[in-house]
């Protein structure tokens, strides 16, 4: 734990953010964001409640703006990965390894898929309108580049579609999070009835499908059916 002085200039304040949000982070890592609680975060970051509160309003607030520093991280690592990735090949071909791409990518961010799993229940709904708007705007901002990387891939969808895509695969991301991690009674009642295997979801195997599917969806669209 890290013990700061009260922070007097912009710099200071700054790099006291900055440790929140890496504190924060490394939480993340150990427990999934339902456990993290704002006493613990003061605690390890060395401040009292009240002086975190002095940089962000609440605890959903720390966590919305580590959810835009993880998609940025992650974005800024994605293209290098596509261009590794996705081959020549028929738009359904370059779309099947876009998507396996983005789900293996994903999968291997869990703090990431957390958050998202969170946003629209959790993270949203304890901050106040000027910070809801500004995670909204670099959400917004994140879905352009994801819609722009998707794109450089995937010409045969114009901009409109892309961004559509980023948009969706945010949204399934967070969803499929979820039902993949089930809950103890959940996964007793699997192993006690192999009949419900079929119900446990593989988080890269179910997202990769559904990105295929969306995806494939976007091309079949009348504007693309030429593209087969």
């Amino acid at each position: 734990m890290t013990t700061f002085q009260r922070a007097r200039s912009e710099e200071q304040r700054a790099v006291r953010r900055r440790a929140i949000l890496d504190t924060a982070a490394a939480m993340l890592a150990e427990m999934p964001v339902a456990q993290i609680s704002l006493n613990e975060l003061s605690r390890r970051v060395g401040l009292a409640k009240s002086n975190v509160l002095r940089y962000f309003e609440s605890r959903e607030a720390v966590l919305l703006e580590l959810l835009d520093v993880a998609s940025q991280e992650w974005l800024g690592r994605l293209g290098d990965a596509l261009t590794t990735a996705v081959d020549a090949g028929t738009p359904y071909e370059r779309g099947d390894q876009v998507a396996a791409t983005l789900a293996t990518s994903l999968a291997d961010r869990p703090a990431l898929c957390d958050l998202l799993a969170s946003q629209a229940a959790v993270l949203e709904h304890n901050v106040s309108p000027q910070v809801a708007a500004q995670y909204k705007r670099t959400a917004i901002a994140n879905a352009t580049t994801l819609g722009r990387l998707i794109g450089e891939h995937l010409r045969e969808l114009g901009e409109h579609d892309t961004i559509r895509l980023a948009g969706a695969t945010f949204m399934v991301t967070g969803a499929v999070w979820t039902h993949s991690r089930p809950a103890a009674a959940m996964l007793a009642a699997y192993e006690a009835d192999p009949s419900l295997a079929s119900m446990r979801l593989d988080f890269t195997t179910a997202l990769r499908e559904t990105l295929e599917i969306l995806i494939a969806g976007l091309l079949a669209r009348p504007s693309h059916r030429d593209e087969k």
